[in-house]
């Protein structure tokens, strides 16, 4: 069967519809352009330089904090060494705050035991026993505070806490043998408050 023939309205009407079909390469393109600009703002946003900055803060505040954290531990121990020193401070106050007054009172022992030593027979017993007596009381109150005699006869010779006042050839003794005390030694709360004046022997020449 032939085909009507066209009329220049119908190919009017075609020509139009033509046009008002959508291309397809023009909306790919679209599609590429658009795909573009996100991938574009992605890598804006990671390159964004207030990112970088904020993590270097973040970096900066972190460091002060661990700086921080050490100062107060350093500042604790330092503080626990210092309540330390003064606590020991402290207790050698305490243990040598009668050193002076225990040195003024040495010569007083020592008269009585010289006194107690040169009472001859004409003496009464009576009277020895109140020296005795006394030089006992005063030893013991002494001790009770801390005080020690020393009385190193016989011991090796330590100048620490003697002091030679003479050097005798002994061949019966070991050389630097202490053979006699001319005056006692005494220490507080073991410092020495009064070296042991001595007598020292040496091998005989």
């Amino acid at each position: 069967m032939a085909r009507d023939p066209q009329t220049p309205l119908d190919e009017e009407l075609a020509r139009r519809e033509q046009e008002a079909e959508p291309q397809p390469v023009e909306g790919e393109l679209e599609d590429a352009i658009e795909a573009a600009a996100e991938a574009e703002d992605v890598v804006e946003a990671s390159d964004n330089p207030e990112a970088e900055l904020l993590a270097a803060r973040v970096e900066e505040l972190e460091q002060s904090v661990a700086d921080a954290k050490d100062q107060a531990l350093r500042a604790a121990a330092e503080a626990q060494n210092v309540r330390r020193r003064a606590e020991q401070e402290a207790e050698k106050a305490r243990k040598f705050a009668l050193e002076k007054f225990v040195k003024e009172l040495l010569p007083v022992v020592d008269s009585l035991e010289k006194a107690l030593e040169a009472m001859a027979d004409e003496a009464t017993e009576a009277h020895r026993e109140g020296v005795a007596m006394t030089l006992k009381m005063q030893r013991d109150v002494l001790a009770k505070f801390g005080v020690e005699i020393l009385e190193p006869e016989g011991e090796p010779f330590d100048p620490q806490y003697h002091e030679a006042m003479a050097m005798v050839p002994n061949p019966e003794l070991d050389p630097n043998t202490v053979m006699e005390v001319f005056q006692k030694g005494y220490l507080l709360n073991g410092r020495l408050v009064r070296p042991a004046m001595v007598v020292v022997s040496q091998a005989a020449g």
